[in-house]
């Protein structure tokens, strides 16, 4: 790596394969629904982080496991310019998701681990020992190990960028303080926070900044915009308006854009900016991995508007 080259971003994240059915809306208890249209793509949070980052011209390396007959989901990643060295292709069945998408372009989500469950300490470890001190380390709550590994990378003087999807009971207990950057919704912000979902954002930042006063924290909420707080100071990004069609990898397409503007120097109004434009591009069409807009569509959308553009990659199951 060249002296003046920004610190790698390491993302020990979840690689899904996400089977997805269009609705016409999401099925009640008992209700028997059938599907217009199905197909199988790359999906989980930590693969479209690392995909969205890659597009957006981050250096990002993916830590993670796939079933063997499952490669074609790494050489999608590796098509997209992620370091995939470190995927490791094993027996355990490869972590998947069913997912509904309505009309409106909400959605709902099952989620199988697989082989995101099946990573042994020792990788953890090799994972740590690997990175440079004052490297990020990019994580989900879709991958196991997290107690352990928070422990080592801060130890390790790694730079932890924490996103706690899914929220579970688990995610209290762990050493959030040592997280340099915590990107939430506002579900994970008030679980986090002790509060209803539906208080003020400025009510969850204040419980937050209580809780984590070290940690920079990105709150994102939908039509609502973004919010970005550190040291004392608050910046808020309205969301641009967008017909949604589906929302499925939103959130991920901003934390990627996000942190590759973060990587690249940009001053943090700098880096909202891009990642809600990458956002707003990314709901306008179907799907996870292949919604994610491509950095030439993100630079255009920035002086021109977040209109729907050209199709994106597509990286679907052979």
């Amino acid at each position: 790596m060249a002296d003046n080259a920004p610190p790698l971003l390491h993302n020990y994240g979840s690689i899904n394969l996400d089977h997805v059915y269009r609705v016409p809306h999401l099925v009640a208890p008992g209700e028997t629904l059938a599907s217009r249209d199905y197909r199988v793509g790359l999906g989980g949070k930590g693969a479209n982080q690392s995909l969205a980052m890659a597009r957006a011209g981050g250096r990002v390396r993916h830590w993670g496991r796939l079933n063997h007959r499952d490669a074609w989901a790494r050489e999608a990643l590796a098509e997209a310019g992620v370091d995939v060295a470190r995927v490791t292709l094993v027996e355990a069945p490869s972590g998947h998701a069913i997912i509904q998408v309505d009309d409106a372009g909400e959605n709902a989500i099952i989620l199988y681990p697989g082989a995101n469950h099946a990573t042994p300490r020792e990788a953890l470890a090799e994972l740590v020992g690997e990175a440079t001190p004052g490297d990020w380390l990019l994580l989900q709550n879709e991958c196991s190990g997290l107690e352990a590994l928070l422990p080592l990378a801060a130890k390790r003087g790694l730079r932890v960028a924490f996103n706690p999807a899914p929220m579970d009971a688990a995610v209290a207990s762990l050493p959030l303080e040592g997280c340099a950057l915590l990107f939430v919704n506002r579900p994970e912000a008030a679980r986090l926070a002790g509060l209803a979902p539906e208080a003020e954002a400025t009510a969850l930042l204040d419980a937050l900044a209580a809780r984590l006063p070290q940690t920079e924290l990105v709150l994102t909420l939908g039509g609502e915009g973004a919010w970005h707080q550190h040291a004392g100071e608050r910046r808020h990004q309205p969301a641009l308006p967008v017909a949604a069609v589906d929302t499925t990898a939103a959130g991920d397409t901003f934390i990627g854009y996000y942190l590759a503007a973060c990587q690249a120097g940009m001053p943090v109004e700098a880096c909202l900016r891009r990642a809600t434009t990458a956002a707003a591009l990314g709901v306008q069409r179907q799907g996870a991995a292949e919604s994610i807009p491509t950095l030439d569509e993100v630079e255009r959308a920035l002086t021109q508007g977040p209109a729907a553009s050209e199709a994106p990659i597509t990286p679907e199951a052979p």
